[in-house]
């Protein structure tokens, strides 16, 4: 535990400084691959609905079970560099389950597109991080999907895969980019996936579940930190975060809703089908695009406290060991 929080700092440098890089080997693109290969080989539409929950279960056990025996084996070869290569190694290994820059990087783009008033493009650029409709959507509703969007990845995105890290170090990290992947890709209501998916998604609530709640008690903090408004952030934190779909999303899109002064959710459209989703903060002023800044701005906060947080608790072992 000790040595995995340690990474934490380092895995946020290569993330930050480098980047996800892009492109066909990268480690999570892999285990989407991995996931559509055992789909065609699991799933058949005739299948009865119990035969295909069981056919979920034999997915999720495959692909927790490959991923983290690889990344297993990945961090056993750094055994043979020197020990700051071992380090580097490994934290590099991390930054690929973590995704801060990438969210930030694709939240300033839209924000970039609303301050230009190009609301075509920004429309078309928030289409590749929502699953919503997107093509009638005015500023304040880009803004909405923008800012719920980077809100609920702080969890997914950042603190589960290092909550993870510090648990069971690399492999279990990318377990947990696993489940992560799996649930996004299978984990849906609808007739094809209803079933088959169900074990994924519900093992995605299990992992998030102590990972969401620690994030909205960092998001908390960094709102002190920040300079928003604490007290409303708490309030709809308390009030509105159990409102959301998922048992584990609406702690962090509340507590940012009410942090910033906005109110999240409302009616999207799915292929053309209104969907009315449970608001969450109160209105006291208009989305806009420098809600998008903010939101950021929270992410990064909430993810230095993390990793100060791990690091201290790990230094104060560490002491008591010598």
């Amino acid at each position: 535990m000790i040595i995995n929080a340690f990474l934490l700092p380092l895995a946020l440098a290569w993330d930050t400084l480098v980047g996800d890089p892009r492109g066909s080997w990268h480690p999570v693109v892999l285990i989407g691959k991995l996931i559509s290969a055992l789909e065609k080989r699991l799933l058949s539409p005739e299948l009865a609905p119990a035969k295909k929950r069981w056919r979920g279960c034999l997915l999720a056990a495959l692909v927790v079970s490959i991923v983290y025996g690889l990344s297993w084996s990945a961090v056993q070869l750094t055994a043979a560099l020197p020990h700051y290569g071992q380090y580097l190694a490994c934290s590099l290994l991390l930054s690929f389950t973590i995704s801060p820059r990438a969210l930030k990087e694709a939240g300033m783009e839209i924000h970039d597109l609303l301050k230009e008033g190009n609301l075509i493009e920004a429309r078309r650029k928030v289409g590749w991080i929502v699953g919503r409709d997107t093509d009638k959507l005015n500023e304040g509703e880009i803004t909405r999907a923008t800012v719920e969007t980077v809100a609920e990845n702080i969890t997914d995105g950042i603190i589960a895969p290092f909550f993870f890290a510090v648990l069971g170090g690399v492999p279990l990290a990318f377990a947990y980019r696993a489940v992560n992947t799996m649930d996004s890709m299978v984990g849906y209501k609808n007739e094809r996936y209803l079933d088959f998916g169900m074990p994924a998604a519900r093992l995605d609530d299990f992992c998030n579940w102590v990972p969401a709640r620690l994030t909205a008690m960092l998001l908390l903090l960094a709102t002190r930190l920040c300079g928003y408004d604490t007290k409303s952030a708490y309030r709809c934190m308390l009030r509105d975060a159990s409102l959301h779909p998922s048992p584990n999303s609406g702690w962090a899109e509340a507590t940012v809703a009410g942090a910033l002064g906005v109110q999240l959710g409302g009616l999207n459209y799915y292929f053309g089908r209104p969907s009315l989703r449970a608001r969450m903060g109160d209105a006291k002023k208009p989305l806009s695009a420098v809600n998008v800044v903010e939101t950021i701005k929270l992410m990064y906060a909430t993810t230095l406290l993390f990793v100060l947080w791990a690091s201290l608790i790990a230094l104060a072992i560490l002491s008591a060991w010598l």
